[in-house]
């Protein structure tokens, strides 16, 4: 069985070029206009698509949580009253929906919430994602595999036990496991990149993907060296935005590097069969003064 899978009219998996996620997520703060530009920016850096996240608030906000009071650009407010206004309704999801199409980049969403399943529906999004903290929500789980488009499983905060048990709920087949740390910003000592390689025999059939939140570039580019078939990393104008996600993005200038960089490693992976190139010819003709015939 090849790992791969198919996302809209391209296939993801080995032998594919890496498939690079810029997550706007709550980074537009928002703001429709922001989020446009956000797009610019990812479309500029070669990204092949853009995701955001949906929630309902009230389901998706503990109780303990909703009235804790929190600053905020929009004053003083309720922690319930801030998820609120990071929260994209129809309206800014239909402008989203139409400038993507016009500017030739897939969009999609981390779905939080059943609700949140039912109302992305309307719109012809390649693939879902259900985010790390609900791993273990197995009703949501099996919520988007009944939408019948792929499904990306993110693996931060969670065990093995809880990575095999949420594979279990909705099988391999359309199925994209990203390696992640949930810590924002990840510290190199706790991004554990060969994570991928035992998620690659843990799952032989099944694409592994990686989901970074580190400073930097490098991890990222070497996680495709491992194996990752699919990059995820947040995107955003300006890191000293206001925000819980800025500090853990990529700014337009590092994004469009990364992509180069990714590429640069595709490329240079090769497939592994030991040849002599024509451009050596020449240096071995020069150089070599022992010849093993």
């Amino acid at each position: 069985m090849a790992r791969e899978i198919k996302f809209g009219n391209r296939k993801l998996g080995d032998g594919h070029p890496a498939y690079v996620i810029a997550e706007v997520g709550i980074n537009h703060n928002g703001d429709l206009e922001i989020a446009k530009k956000i797009i610019d920016a990812a479309v500029h850096a070669g990204a092949d698509a853009v995701k955001f996240q949906k929630r309902t608030p009230e389901i998706c906000t503990p109780p303990e949580q909703q009235k804790q009071m929190r600053e905020t650009p929009w004053g003083y407010i309720t922690y319930l009253d801030y998820r609120y206004k990071v929260e994209f309704g129809e309206e800014q999801y239909r402008e989203i929906d139409r400038y993507c199409k016009e500017k030739k980049i897939d969009w999609m969403v981390s779905v939080w919430d059943e609700p949140s399943v039912d109302f992305i529906e309307q719109f012809d999004t390649p693939a879902y994602k259900v985010p790390s903290a609900s791993l273990t929500d197995h009703g949501l789980l099996k919520r988007v595999r009944a939408t019948g488009k792929p499904l990306i499983i993110s693996t931060g905060m969670s065990t093995m036990e809880q990575i095999h048990k949420g594979v279990q709920a909705v099988g391999e087949e359309n199925l994209l496991i990203m390696h992640c740390t949930s810590a924002y910003p990840c510290e190199p000592e706790e991004l554990n990149l060969k994570m991928i390689e035992t998620l690659r025999k843990e799952f032989p059939n099944t694409p592994i993907g990686y989901s970074g939140h580190e400073v930097g570039l490098i991890p990222s580019t070497a996680a495709v060296a491992l194996g990752a078939c699919s990059v995820e990393r947040h995107i955003t104008l300006d890191r000293a935005m206001w925000g819980s996600d800025q500090a853990a993005s990529v700014e337009p200038g590092g994004f469009e590097r990364l992509v180069k960089y990714i590429r640069v490693i595709e490329a240079g992976l090769g497939n592994g069969v030991k040849k002599v190139y024509e451009s050596e010819k020449g240096s071995m003709k020069k150089l070599r003064r022992v010849s093993d015939a």
